[in-house]
């Protein structure tokens, strides 16, 4: 038999993801999402899989090589609404359960997505682009583009750009449509300068709820309000006060109660996440999680699963019961509550779920799970006594073929007494009494968390004989909102401490670390860190720096979030130019002796390739060893959803590199 191999960069093209269950009405059937890539194509494929859970016998009922998504059943579940690009843009389509060929039922110029049925199951609700000038009812032309004429781009607002989308065109605004099945009506239910983010539609049918920004100066607007429209008058019910920013809206089965997440932003964009109740009848909105110190949601940051989408609340039949996610302790947990505000964990172990789609009639439910060592399944789950089966097993023939590297979780004591949590994953094939490198990981964010789930990177770094530490440090999500707000104003400082705190722990505890061989990673918030470690110390021996900051002066303007990110987590603007400096790595480039790799993508809007132009040539300036690789018509996701071509050659770099300096 041959010997196994840890996970292998070309091993994207064989692994598959799945995501976002859909549990029928009848409770017995589930749709799902299924993810590989085509090589060829080099590209990202998506189609919806049925089964029948007593069965276990999965059938695909979408087929191409196209992106199809955002599965929904009809109220009665004899048909699935889901969004696909098979067309080109992005469109509806309504597929029978009991066969034959989807049909379209959007044909919009700029594209349709997330669709919402109305309870009698005779229309869909769905999200829609309309550009000045244009109307719901305006189709896309035909195949044949006609050639974009260049035109500057007049800019009057800050938020002119994003990560996600590029140069905004600031005509085009999100509104919330209304089809008739039968008959092909549509009907525009929102207009205006705002953008209007739909949510979902009451089982009495008499409301939609939308999320929406209606201050007139939204550069200077963090904000996010829910709304109910009045199906019939057109009226929209303000529920929130403009206190905060709010999500993820769902009802009781008799429409009395709405609940959804979101915060009064009390630490900016540190703030915990928390589930709000709003009841109808009293006209009484409150929180029902201030108890639970961590926040409600999937905070946790990865590289494999593609579409993943966690949903809010999930009401049982009872009118009182639902369940929800909450990120804690490098896990996420399915918590039980009610209206009467008592909450617990009732799925409460350690890995990630990162979807889950709820049977209100017994408590049952299909959960999206994955683990260091597992990329991620469905499992039916019984929330009552944390029973669970696996029901999929789409990476299992693959990853019999492969050994994978699981974790020793590791906690110690950091700066100002606090804990410090993580995971050390040994090289895959371990000898007792050999010596092995070692590669510090470090999240972007910083209000992520790393946690007990699949991370494909770290599994190539322990196939090539590395030891990998990732921890959470200070900054991090689910320990607590003290220690996820005590990095703003301190990058740098005991975030920093932290993470060398991490190193100097294992290599006490763990003999097997060679501590003179020691290699250090990370992006985003991450790279910045990288950036800073290696300008404090040289006790690394080789460094890769990931869609990182370097100057926060410059970073101010140029990022998509620049200004307001700047103020919020440096705490300070430009009128403090002297602070921005002390924080930016680039400040002590002079000190830098550690050979470093600096990659970035051409379209990164979110920490723009600028910064990494500064940090590359204040280096080779000074002669250091350092190389620069830029990724062409990739943007701050490279990592997670960039092509999977270049996604695969930003591994290789960081492997190679550690391969050669450490």
């Amino acid at each position: 038999m041959a010997k196994k191999v840890g996970i292998q960069t070309e091993d994207l093209y064989e692994l598959k993801s799945v995501v976002d269950p859909q549990l029928s009405p009848n409770g017995k059937e589930v749709v799902y999402v299924q993810t590989h890539i085509d090589k060829e194509k080099n590209d990202y494929v998506s189609n919806l899989y049925f089964m029948n859970i007593d069965d276990n016998d999965p059938k695909q009922w979408t087929y191409g090589n196209h992106r199809t998504n955002s599965p929904k059943w009809s109220p009665d579940g004899s048909e699935l609404a889901f969004v696909s690009n098979r067309e080109g843009s992005p469109q509806i389509y309504v597929l029978s359960k009991f066969g034959g060929e989807a049909k379209q039922v959007t044909f919009c110029k700029n594209g349709a997505r997330n669709p919402v049925w109305s309870p009698c199951g005779k229309k869909l609700a769905f999200s829609v682009v309309i550009g000045k000038d244009e109307s719901i009812h305006d189709r896309k032309e035909g195949e044949k583009e006609k050639e974009k004429e260049l035109k500057p781009l007049e800019v009057e607002k800050m938020k002119y750009k994003s990560d996600a989308s590029g140069f905004l065109d600031l005509t085009q605004h999100s509104q919330i449509g209304v089809i008739d099945l039968k008959t092909g009506e549509m009907e525009q239910l929102t207009t205006g300068d705002h953008h209007y983010s739909l949510e979902t539609w009451s089982p009495d049918g008499k409301y939609i709820t939308y999320i929406a920004d209606l201050s007139e100066d939204r550069d200077t607007s963090f904000k996010s309000d829910v709304y109910l429209l009045n199906v019939e008058t057109k009226e929209s019910i303000l529920v929130t006060k403009g206190t905060g920013g709010f999500w993820q809206t769902s009802w009781s089965p008799n429409s009395r109660y709405l609940t959804f997440l979101g915060s009064e932003q009390e630490f900016k964009n540190a703030t915990h996440s928390k589930v709000w109740l709003y009841d109808l009848e009293q006209k009484e909105l409150i929180c029902l999680t201030d108890g639970i110190d961590a926040p409600v949601g999937d905070y946790v940051v990865g590289d494999f699963q593609q579409g993943a989408n966690i949903p809010g609340v999930q009401w049982a039949e009872d009118n009182k019961s639902f369940y929800f996610i909450v990120s804690d302790h490098g896990s996420t947990i399915i918590y039980y509550g009610n209206v009467l505000g008592e909450v617990y964990p009732a799925l409460h172990e350690p890995q990630h779920v990162y979807g889950f789609s709820l049977n209100p009639k017994d408590h049952t439910a299909v959960v999206a799970i994955s683990s260091p060592v597992e990329p991620g399944e469905l499992h039916t789950v019984n929330l009552q006594n944390a029973e669970k089966k696996q029901i999929t097993f789409v990476n299992k023939e693959f990853l019999e073929t492969r050994e994978l590297s699981n974790v020793e979780t590791v906690e110690f004591e950091s700066e100002e007494g606090w804990k410090v949590h993580g995971w050390l994953m040994k090289p895959v094939g371990f000898e007792v009494g050999k010596k092995y490198p070692l590669i510090l990981e470090i999240h972007g964010g910083p209000h992520t968390m790393y946690a007990n789930t699949y991370f494909n990177e770290f599994q190539i770094l322990a196939a090539q004989g590395f030891a990998v530490l990732y921890v959470n440090p200070r900054g991090s999500h689910g320990y607590g909102q003290k220690f996820v707000d005590a990095v703003r104003g301190d990058y740098g400082g005991n975030d920093y401490k932290d993470l060398m705190n991490a190193v100097d722990y294992v290599l006490e505890q763990y003999d097997f670390i060679d501590k003179e061989r020691l290699g250090v990673t990370g992006g985003s918030y991450g790279g910045f860190m990288t950036n800073w470690i290696v300008g404090q110390t040289n006790r690394f021996k080789a460094a890769v720096t990931q869609r990182s900051i370097s100057n926060w002066i410059s970073f101010y303007g140029v990022s998509d979030i620049g200004y307001y990110f700047s103020e919020w987590q440096i705490l300070a603007d430009l009128s403090d130019i002297e602070k921005l400096w002390k924080h930016s790595p680039l400040a002590y480039a002079k000190n830098i002796e550690t050979p470093l790799l600096i990659l970035h993508s051409e379209k990164d809007y979110r920490c723009p390739i600028e910064q990494a132009e500064q940090l590359f040539i204040a280096l080779k300036r000074q002669q250091k060893q350092t190389k620069f690789i830029r990724f062409p018509e990739s943007n701050h996701e490279l990592s997670r959803s960039g092509k999977p071509n270049l996604r695969m050659k930003r591994l290789d770099y960081i492997k190679d590199w550690f391969l050669q300096y450490v």
